[in-house]
């Protein structure tokens, strides 16, 4: 499994940024796929996740920090994952990184996530 995370760059503070993560070799036929992020000195936390598919697929879970702000969304037939991102400040800078947990039900420990891909920089100007 492959996972190819794009679209983080340099915001203002208030605007808006969308991520990609493109998945492949995924055969499972039922996984979450996730956002995390990392910034500078501070752990790797959840920021949100999709169940792909079969029962209450389609469903979303976001970190209390960015809900109502951060959307995730997926296009099945592409298998892409997608984060979009709006009020941006700058306590979101940080890598954000996509995974994927061969598993039924949403989880945000990231032990429970199989797969990640290499993160991709977002950077929000005050």
């Amino acid at each position: 499994v492959q996972l190819q995370a794009s679209g983080g760059g340099l915001v203002q503070a208030g605007g808006s940024l969308t991520l990609s993560c493109a998945a492949s070799g995924l055969t499972a036929r039922e996984y979450v796929m996730g956002w995390f992020r990392q910034a500078p000195g501070k752990e790797r936390e959840f920021v949100a996740a999709i169940k792909w598919s079969g029962w209450n697929g389609g469903s979303t879970y976001y970190a209390e920090s960015v809900k109502g702000r951060f959307t995730i969304s997926r296009d099945n037939a592409k298998k892409m994952v997608y984060l979009q991102m709006n009020s941006l400040n700058p306590e979101d800078t940080a890598v954000y990184y996509c995974a994927v947990d061969l598993a039924v039900m949403i989880a945000t420990r990231l032990g429970a996530y199989d797969y990640w891909g290499q993160g991709t920089q977002v950077t929000v100007s005050s």
